[in-house]
């Protein structure tokens, strides 16, 4: 039996890595699947291949910090489907700026495509969802929500607040009895384009493969993430497995936290 098995699925920053293997692992499971992304010719490709799989996906351009983008795809869906049981806000970026140096600018654009499209998409399902059922809302954090790292002052606050304004929205939900569960992913370092150039940054290295065995050093499991270890904690999240599980974080990050 798939796990979610007729769902509709809405997944952000889809074109590439996290959100990609996500989409594709929620099809893979049963899920109807709206990939979302800036990223036109990535998002398309992806859909396309779940398509060529057997899976059912389309693709919608969205840039997630929009509140008008954010109406126009939930009206597509709406208007396809009724109803939307699953959305992984994934949407995020960031780059690496210490407190002395990042400037408003920046600092505000992080908060944009971080934190801002995360409230922005809870706030809008929430209020969808309310009236139709309910559903299951999952938000990718990061483990730079519990390690601060002294050049990412702006990504860290934002995950860090991704992390708590999922656990209020949560604990909002379930006392209003609305049948909505929210919980957190914090994916550690994992092998994606954007993963392995964030590595190179923070530990200077020449070639992807030194930033990689860098990383890898400090992580007790003996190595860094593949995106399918995240994508199939969130399936876990999205699917009636976890109906027990709100206000929770998932930390999948090879043990980097703990030590």
């Amino acid at each position: 039996m798939k796990r979610v098995e007729g769902k509709i699925a809405l997944v952000t920053g889809a074109a590439n890595g996290l959100g990609r293997a996500t989409a594709a692992v929620l099809a893979r499971e049963g899920a109807l699947v709206l990939l979302t992304d800036i990223d036109d010719a990535g998002g398309e490709a992806a859909a396309e291949g779940i398509r060529a799989a057997g899976g059912k996906a389309r693709y919608c351009h969205h840039d997630a910090s929009s509140p008008d983008d954010w109406a126009s795809v939930l009206a597509r869906l709406d208007e396809a489907h009724g109803r939307l049981d699953i959305l992984v806000n994934n949407a995020g970026g960031g780059t690496y700026n210490d407190i002395e140096t990042v400037s408003l600018e920046q600092w505000r654009r992080i908060m944009a495509i971080n934190l801002d499209a995360t409230f922005i998409g809870t706030q809008s399902a929430i209020r969808w969802m309310k009236n139709t059922g309910g559903g299951n809302i999952i938000n990718v954090s990061s483990v730079a929500a519990f390690s601060a790292a002294p050049n990412l002052a702006a990504y860290c606050a934002a995950k860090a607040g991704i992390n708590m304004l999922s656990k209020s929205a949560a604990v909002y939900c379930g006392q209003k009895g609305y049948n909505i569960r929210i919980n957190v992913v914090h994916p550690g370092l994992i092998e994606t384009r954007s993963g392995v150039e964030m590595a190179r940054l923070a530990t200077g290295a020449a070639r992807d493969e030194d930033a990689i065995a860098m990383f890898t050093a400090l992580h007790p499991i003996g190595r860094i993430g593949q995106p399918d270890d995240i994508a199939n904690g969130i399936l876990y999240l999205a699917s009636d497995e976890s109906r027990f599980v709100t206000a929770s974080s998932l930390i999948i990050d090879g043990g980097f936290t703990a030590v």
